[in-house]
């Protein structure tokens, strides 16, 4: 199912300095944050309800790690902040500045995360996606993929289970990339043949491992 979208039009009945709840996890465009920052009006997200243990429920109990090279660290900053603002708790594994560096570090990294069991999804980033995406593949229980738009995001969560998405800054525009981050994260493994399918793959993955 796609996160709910708020829009520059949703804003026209709120007043000024006036305020708007949004379900978690709402997309909000970028011309409805200019419009909310023009007009002093605070977009607040609905907090996560609790289950009867005290735990989080939904996005909230759900840890991203993320990780990117200098080539990505910019599109990094800016999703490690939707994804906040989404509810999840984020791990963000670096780099911290734009100064050049080795992308198979992070990506090694944010793969490790999730193949442990730290992180429930990894996210990678460089330049354009495919050098860590192939570096991520290497860490036995990852399986990567390399997303360009909506429907390859959807693709590879139905069909492959994929637990680590791999974005190219410099391929897509951030907010192409920020629409590819939320489907990937809503959309739920089909199951069914596709299961038989990732099977086999992971069947490859112990007879290598193993050799």
């Amino acid at each position: 199912m796609a996160r709910s979208v708020l829009t520059v039009r949703d804003l026209e009945a709120i007043p000024a300095n006036g305020e708007v709840i949004v379900p978690t996890g709402t997309i909000v465009t970028p011309l409805a944050r200019d419009e909310a920052a023009l007009r002093g009006i605070t977009i607040r997200f609905e907090q996560a309800k609790t289950d009867e243990t005290g735990g989080a429920q939904g996005a909230a109990s759900k840890k991203i790690a993320i990780g990117a090279d200098h080539g990505g660290f910019d599109l990094k900053e800016e999703l490690r902040n939707y994804l906040r603002e989404w509810g999840y708790s984020v791990l963000d594994l670096g780099t911290s500045s734009r100064d050049a560096v080795d992308y198979p570090d992070f990506a090694e990294a944010v793969a490790n995360a999730v193949a442990s069991g730290d992180a429930w999804r990894g996210v990678v980033i460089d330049t354009a996606g495919i050098g860590s995406s192939i570096a991520a593949n290497k860490v036995p229980g990852a399986r990567a993929a390399l997303c360009y738009d909506r429907a390859s995001a959807r693709n590879s969560r139905e069909h492959n289970d994929a637990n680590v998405l791999s974005l190219g800054a410099r391929a897509i525009p951030p907010e192409v990339a920020r629409e590819i981050l939320a489907v990937w994260l809503e959309t739920p493994f089909a199951g069914g043949r596709h299961q038989r399918r990732v099977d086999k793959i992971i069947a490859i993955e112990k007879r290598h491992r193993s050799s």
